[in-house]
């Protein structure tokens, strides 16, 4: 009997895919991640909680493949009622060869990058106690590199009220737009800032940085309520699109070096305007989605009614992505944590592609790949960001083969979609 125990004991543990709603942890145990799965991944705290982010388009190349690479960004903060809420542009050095991170101060890693050789190691390691070790010796890593790194300045404006949304111009990207949830939509010219962070080249201490005061281009008083949609045409510079939560839609049009704003909305959503997308390859035509569980599609040459409208959930419509390689593909995330994929050149009859009941929780946020028109992410509040391949199917001879090289790794349950490629689960509360 003894030599049968030890013969137990020796065996490898048994892995499972956690399957976040489903599965549930018992006493004592934890869930693992294995480093390998990434080629680089960093976390980093801004102090205050944002609403909304975006990366700030640059004129460094479009096919960066070699690090160190090189990031601007924006994002508003949501801060309580006793403090001053602010916009925040920034610049990240992501160098993967030094494990160097040049990026917000007094910010907090989470997360670091092993060396390139041994994330290598890790990717051809195929003994269960030894992909332990090194996820070991990666918490290791982080804790040491943590006490030396430096960051760059950023730059911290002052905002009236919480930043709902935010959203830097295509085509000057310099110029960002701002929700607040004042109900007052504001255009910036954040130039000189970004000026700034691309001419520092030296690191400074963490510590916290005076917030300034700057004056926006524009700010709009005429929406009756406050709001989260905003989009910037991709085909003519300047022209914006806002929605608030009464359900109006206003569309601005560049005028010398300022806006005007359509004092007439457009109206058709029988509820709160959520997200607008603008059409990526004509120059009048956009799209929105609202909690009455509709998508409308609008051209600003024949009125203010949408053109089309389709019921897209049972629940309320959170966000849209307009595909920008497929321009007929339209998805949509829903607050039952639903998404679809609807091909536009069929709105008025069966235009759903794709239906997915995944997520456990709202959909926050969903984007098209800017280089595969087939892929998508999707985040949710249960604290997930997916991955997804629509051009997938199931293969079963390919799964058995796979599953056969896999030996005692964990294999997928038969419920996961064929089309799911990744899962994150670090974040929480991810917006969009």
């Amino acid at each position: 009997m003894a030599n049968v125990v030890l013969l137990l004991l020796s065996l490898p543990p048994q892995h499972q895919v956690w399957r976040p709603g489903v599965d549930q942890l018992e006493e004592g145990e934890e869930l693992q991640f294995d480093p390998s799965a990434y080629n680089y991944l960093r976390g980093f705290d801004i102090g205050w909680p944002c609403l909304s982010f975006d990366i700030v388009h640059d004129s460094l190349g479009l096919v960066r493949t070699e690090f160190p690479h090189t990031v601007y960004g924006v994002a508003g903060t949501q801060i309580l009622a006793n403090f001053l809420h602010y916009i925040i542009t920034a610049t990240l050095l992501l160098d993967l060869n030094s494990c160097r991170l040049s990026k917000l101060p007094g910010t907090t890693l989470e997360f670091l990058n092993f060396p390139k050789y041994v994330v290598k190691d890790v990717n051809y390691c195929q003994n269960s106690l030894l992909t332990m070790m090194m996820t070991k010796i990666w918490k290791v890593i982080s804790v040491v590199m943590r006490k030396t790194m430096k960051v760059r300045v950023l730059h911290k404006v002052a905002h009236q009220g919480c930043v709902n949304r935010i959203r830097s111009m295509y085509q000057k990207p310099h110029i960002c737009a701002t929700w607040a949830d004042t109900g007052h939509v504001q255009v910036w010219d954040f130039s000189a800032y970004l000026n700034k962070l691309a001419e520092s080249e030296t690191d400074v201490s963490r510590g916290a940085t005076s917030i300034e005061r700057h004056s926006p281009i524009i700010k709009y008083d005429g929406h009756n309520e406050e709001g989260y949609a905003i989009d910037w045409s991709p085909n003519k510079p300047g022209r914006l699109v806002s929605g608030d939560c009464k359900s109006c839609i206003h569309l601005w049009e560049p005028a010398s070096g300022s806006w005007n704003v359509d004092k007439n909305p457009f109206l058709g959503h029988a509820a709160s305007v959520e997200d607008l997308q603008w059409s990526p390859t004509e120059e009048d035509v956009f799209a929105s989605c609202s909690v009455d569980g509709k998508i409308a599609i609008w051209d600003t040459r024949v009125g203010k009614s949408p053109a089309l409208s389709v019921k897209a959930h049972d629940a309320d419509v959170n966000v849209i992505s307009w595909n920008r390689l497929a321009s007929c593909m339209m998805a949509s995330g829903s607050d039952d944590g639903s998404f679809s994929i609807r091909d536009l050149r069929f709105i008025k009859g069966d235009s759903l592609v794709a239906h997915f009941q995944y997520h456990k929780h709202p959909v926050t946020s969903i984007e098209w790949c800017p280089h595969e028109q087939s892929t998508l992410a999707v985040s949710s509040a249960d604290n997930q960001l997916t991955i997804w391949d629509l051009s997938l199917e199931r293969d079963e001879e390919e799964e058995a083969e796979f599953k056969a090289k896999l030996k005692e790794q964990a294999t997928a349950p038969e419920d996961l979609p064929p089309q799911l490629l990744f899962v994150h689960q670090v974040l929480t509360l991810s917006r969009k």
